[in-house]
């Protein structure tokens, strides 16, 4: 079990990474001029340097990959209800993420930039939510059907 979990942490860690980097090299994109845009200009000065700016805020993305890797275990949980799972998926990767997002300046600091940034998670977890909980279904379905069949055949 403890080995899982690290495992889990590692993948999660070097994936954050890795997911980190491309929407950083699609926000550059994005911005349509040829620059490439490591970090939020606020987060730099305030760490002092661009290098330490991108230093801290690859050790985030890396802590992002494991909150949401290791919090993933949560599906394993066959005693939890669904509602449970969610809620305790939910609350760990919003609370890492929002803080990040506040350490990293993704948002306003301020109450108004708090909730709209947590409006934003919470509608894109709700839209994966939804969709997965479809793929879930779906697939219960065609085995529950398989099931009948070889039981009435």
């Amino acid at each position: 079990m403890k080995k899982q979990v690290l495992l889990s942490a590692l993948w999660g860690f070097s994936l954050g990474i890795a997911i980190g980097h491309v929407i950083t090299i699609l926000l550059s994109f994005a911005r349509g001029d040829g620059g490439f845009y490591p970090c939020m200009p606020e987060l730099i000065a305030e760490m002092g340097s661009e290098l330490q700016a991108v230093t801290l805020q690859t050790l985030l993305y890396g802590c992002i990959g494991v909150s949401f890797s290791v919090s993933s275990r949560v599906w394993q949980m066959d005693r939890w209800s669904l509602l449970k799972q969610t809620g305790v998926y939910f609350l760990v990767n919003a609370t890492v993420l929002l803080l990040a997002a506040y350490i990293l300046r993704w948002m306003h600091r301020s109450v108004v930039g708090f909730l709209i940034y947590l409006g934003i998670f919470t509608a894109i977890f709700a839209l994966a939510w939804v969709i997965q909980y479809g793929i879930w279904k779906r697939s219960l379905k065609k085995i529950n059907q398989k099931l009948n069949k070889l039981n009435n055949g």
